[in-house]
């Protein structure tokens, strides 16, 4: 393998690279910015590319029904009422949830927000009959809400929201459900990508233009219900710009003026030239989410811990020019719900090369596997020469790695499909970043009912305690009990190491002078809305 360097000889013609800017010159209020997706986000109000789709062209455009609070930046973001003003657990079913609707709130088309769109926007997810069913995006969100069984109108102030079994973590799992205009999906012809070109939501920016494959632009949402969250700028547009070489010469020309995922090697004179800088901790974590089953040589636990042992992640986070941490596990060794583990993985070659040797493997028998990974994508940081650096730590300890090298929207589909499927091409593993974004994301990841394709746990990892841990801990309504029980599972998660942990991405991005008022959230998105030009 080796460093592309074809954005940097394409990006030296300037605008002649992305011709989309040129009509976009520098404006007072308009912020321009630079996506590391391949492609346009889906603008349809459920925003495919990863995190990414979701913090430029979801929560800008679209409230969910429960929002995330960005405003305390010293803490991981948690989450604040959106359309639903309130929500509890019904004192005599622990599965049923009664949610209050919030009233006077008006889509960008001028209809109104009701309970019924509520159920509307439920249908096109959940219910595979209905004529809103979205096929090809209501896996998306599904495959987190996994939980949800039912849901009705009560009234037309109340939703009432039934779970599977007992879930106590659902309020976070309600935000990746972006409210969309019926009205407006009926004047579209009842179509979703017709929609998606002139689409509605109630969110603080609408989208107002959409060229496919080249930009989306955002205006202010002068009529938006908090007052407190109109947003300050005129016009918000946004361009993908896979090649990080590419988003670093828009950014110095002046093309745009916020770039995602500066090149580390990039920052130091980024800095000399008057630019900023914004490094800020957010629930990523940076893995290899390895194949279980049988067939992939990690299904042995040895052969997993070994690969962990292997990597030397200090040298690692230097190459990355300190724009990321070493991962322990899913989550910081600081996080409460870290745990005791009984492995830390530091850097031992010799304790890899021993897991190895008990596993049946050595000089002869070199391991032998294939990671999937991508050239660029949300959270996914720089991939090619990161994965270049691990393959030699690999090497280093007789494992043979070798890697299927695809597009972003690509791994996103496999990641959620069966590690024996088509999408999956066979592969031992996934590099693909992911969030700890709430206190259910380790169900998400290593519960057993979590198999993919109905879940995130691609890797099929069987491990029943952990699973009933976890189980336990969703169905406690008492915090205290909640992190005793994460703690646990964690630990076994650790020991267990269904995944190569490898870094924490501290969510780097460099900006124009100008851009002032922006304050990161520990999050996996922010608010555009007290962002200024000056």
């Amino acid at each position: 393998m080796t460093v592309s360097r074809r954005g940097l000889l394409v990006s030296a013609a300037g605008a002649a690279a992305w011709p989309a800017i040129q009509g976009h010159a520098a404006s007072p209020q308009v912020l321009r910015i630079g996506m590391t997706a391949a492609d346009l986000p889906t603008t349809h109000g459920i925003p495919n590319n990863g995190g990414e789709g979701y913090r430029f062209l979801g929560y800008p455009a679209y409230d969910s029904i429960v929002n995330w609070d960005f405003t305390h930046t010293d803490k991981l973001a948690d989450i604040a009422p959106g359309l639903f003003t309130a929500w509890r657990i019904d004192e005599a079913n622990p599965l049923r949830w009664i949610c209050d609707v919030r009233q006077g709130v008006k889509f960008h088309d001028g209809s109104d927000f009701t309970a019924d769109a509520v159920i509307f926007n439920f249908g096109r997810i959940f219910d595979e009959k209905a004529p809103q069913y979205d096929a090809p995006a209501a896996p998306i969100v599904r495959a987190t809400v996994s939980m949800i069984d039912k849901y009705e109108k009560a009234d037309d102030k109340t939703i009432v929201i039934t779970t599977k079994y007992p879930f106590s973590f659902l309020p976070y799992l309600l935000t990746r459900i972006l409210i969309v205009s019926p009205a407006q999906w009926q004047a579209t012809g009842r179509n979703w990508s017709a929609f998606a070109k002139n689409p509605s939501g109630t969110g603080p920016f609408k989208i107002t233009k959409v060229v496919l494959g080249q930009y989306a632009e955002m205006s202010r949402n002068e009529s938006y219900w908090d007052k407190a969250r109109i947003p300050k700028l005129d016009k918000m547009i946004v361009y993908p710009m896979p090649e990080a070489t590419t988003r670093v010469a828009a950014l110095r020309s002046g093309q745009v003026d916020w770039i995602e995922v500066p090149p580390p090697d990039s920052i130091p004179s980024l800095k000399a030239a008057g630019l900023q800088i914004s490094l800020w901790p957010y629930p990523h974590t940076y893995p290899y989410v390895l194949n279980c089953t049988d067939g992939s040589p990690f299904k042995d636990p040895r052969v997993r811990q070994a690969i962990n042992y292997a990597v030397d992640r200090a040298g690692l986070c230097d190459l990355l020019n300190g724009t990321a941490k070493p991962a322990d596990g899913l989550y910081p060794a600081d996080n409460p719900v870290f745990g005791t583990p009984q492995n830390r993985y530091n850097h031992d070659p010799e304790k890899a090369k021993a897991l190895l040797k008990d596993a049946g493997y050595g000089p002869d028998k070199p391991l032998k596997a294939k990671i999937m990974i991508s050239t660029s994508g949300s959270g996914q940081m720089v991939p090619i020469p990161m994965n270049e650096f691990m393959q030699q730590n690999f090497k280093a300890v007789g494992m043979d790695i070798d890697f299927d090298v695809v597009e972003w929207g690509t791994m996103l589909v496999a990641v959620r499909a069966d590690p024996k499927s088509p999408p999956s091409h066979n592969d031992d593993g996934i590099n693909i970043s992911l969030s700890y974004t709430d206190p259910s994301s380790m169900f998400r990841y290593y519960a057993k009912d979590s198999y993919s394709p109905v879940n995130y746990n691609w890797g099929h990892w069987d491990n029943q305690a952990a699973t009933d841990l976890l189980e336990k801990a969703q169905s406690s309504f008492d915090k205290t009990e909640q992190d005793k029980l994460l703690a646990e599972a964690h630990a076994m998660v650790v020991d267990g190491a269904p995944w190569l942990f490898i870094v924490h991405d501290l969510n780097p991005r460099a900006m124009s002078k100008k851009v002032t008022g922006f304050k990161p959230a520990q999050s996996w998105y922010q608010d555009f809305t007290q962002i200024s030009m000056a």
